[in-house]
């Protein structure tokens, strides 16, 4: 595959570039800018080699990682998702499976072999920004392969269409691996080891990879980046105009993330049953209208779209959201007001109508999307952690608000945006991630025996 022009690209650009073309080639290149002085001192912290000190919840990434002036988490620039299929031969005929006879198709070998793999990358990486944090998580595809059914204590049904509007595909492989830095060479090192690409892992060689278990989904994998500049780095990407931002993190022009208007790690994580201790994760892969929506529109329509009317006419959000610190200004009125807002006004907010799905005033979903270049034009993958797959549904009906008596020009930003995928998953408690079953033994029945 051929490398990005490093003499044509700053440097931030170059080595998102690299993470996007993915392979031991772009590894190359990336460990040896990364070593060449350009980027300062190469080396990256090391894990540990006690899981025990690790948190249960794969999700637990906001303890980890840094914050930014205004005290909210900031998220690794860097991402990666690894569609992943499970191999023929670790699978057996239900009835059969581990040589138990229960009806699970899953050998217990790869269950062995996942884990290790797992570990090794918290061996070999600190838990952190400058590290790695990642998680595994699993499709009801995935699940459907069992003879049992999933608890009913958790919400993970197949994905669907969710308007009249968009024909998404969907993820129908196994799972995905989430592999975040904010060192591009770190997530394209894990990536490359675990897929037999490499011997050695931060200077660690180890030999247990995935290869016997997974196979790599070339064509699903998906890459992105977020952080402040770096959407205004990609003007040379079609679809990119020279009008984002300088100092935006996000292509649409505006910071997110604000940590009162998301939902904390405990509001997601499933509560009960098998999985306590998991979450449910949705991802959506965006294509987006930039060019539109900063040529048809001015900073004063964006923020009545992006937020809200109040939002613009107050002045309430500076260029690019840097007045909103902690959250995004919208109170309980204004929440209250939306429909009013459609009506008389003729304009609703994005956020303004996502904010009525929110349960005694708290949010339902943790966003952790980044921007995406992927197939050369600009998009979001939209990723959300909730503790069930319903509330990123009743989350995504509040915010089509198809109950509006509006325009879909002036439907907040429905207008400029485009399903393209959607997936559902199960990512479980750190201590059933590696293949699980559809009915593991819970804590509690563990504690019974």
């Amino acid at each position: 595959m051929t490398l990005p022009d490093r003499s044509s690209l700053p440097r931030r650009d170059y080595l998102r570039a690299l993470v996007a073309v993915g392979g031991t080639t772009a590894l190359s290149a990336c460990l040896e800018f990364a070593s060449d002085g350009a980027d300062g001192d190469p080396d990256v912290p090391t894990g540990t080699d006690d899981p025990e000190s690790l948190p249960d919840r794969q999700h637990a990434w906001n303890e980890a990682l840094g914050t930014d002036d205004d005290g909210n988490v900031q998220p690794p620039e860097h991402h990666v998702l690894v569609a992943l299929s499970l191999r023929d031969d670790v699978l057996e005929d239900t009835g059969g499976g581990d040589g138990n006879g229960d009806g699970d198709p899953i050998d217990a070998d790869a269950r062995e072999t996942t884990e290790s793999a797992l570990r090794t990358l918290e061996r070999a990486y600190e838990w952190s920004n400058d590290g790695l944090v990642f998680t595994l998580g699993y499709t009801p595809a995935y699940f459907h392969r069992f003879d049992a059914s999933l608890s009913d204590a958790v919400d993970l049904p197949d994905p669907e269409a969710l308007t009249a509007q968009e024909a998404p595909e969907f993820d129908d492989f196994d799972a995905v691996l989430h592999l975040a830095s904010d060192r591009p060479e770190v997530v394209l090192e894990a990536e490359e080891w675990l897929f037999g690409e490499r011997d050695q892992l931060n200077g660690l060689e180890i030999e247990t990879d995935l290869t016997g278990v997974f196979e790599r989904l070339e064509e699903r994998r998906r890459t992105g980046f977020v952080g402040a500049g770096l959407p205004a780095e990609h003007t040379d990407v079609p679809g990119v105009p020279e009008s984002v931002p300088e100092e935006a993190p996000f292509f649409m022009g505006f910071r997110s993330g604000f940590r009162a208007s998301q939902a904390t790690e405990d509001r997601v994580t499933i509560e009960s049953g098998p999985f306590a201790g998991g979450t449910t994760q949705h991802v959506e892969s965006l294509e987006i209208n930039l060019e539109q929506w900063f040529q048809q529109e001015n900073h004063t329509q964006r923020v009545s779209k992006l937020f809200s009317r109040e939002h613009a006419e107050e002045g309430l959000t500076g260029d690019v959201g840097e007045e909103l610190t902690t959250a995004n200004g919208l109170t309980t009125e204004r929440i209250d007001a939306t429909e009013a807002d459609a009506r008389e006004h003729n304009v609703v907010g994005h956020a303004q109508k996502a904010a009525r799905a929110r349960e005694d005033g708290e949010p339902p979903l943790l966003r952790r999307d980044f921007n995406t270049v992927d197939g050369d034009r600009p998009g979001v993958h939209f990723l959300a952690l909730q503790r069930g797959i319903d509330d990123f549904v009743r989350t995504r009906e509040a915010m089509t608000g198809a109950d509006l008596d509006v325009p879909m020009a002036n439907n907040g930003i429905r207008h400029y945006i485009f399903v393209e995928r959607r997936g559902n998953y199960l990512v479980p408690p750190r201590s059933l991630r590696a293949l699980p079953p559809a009915t593991p033994e819970s804590e509690a029945d563990n504690d019974a025996d």
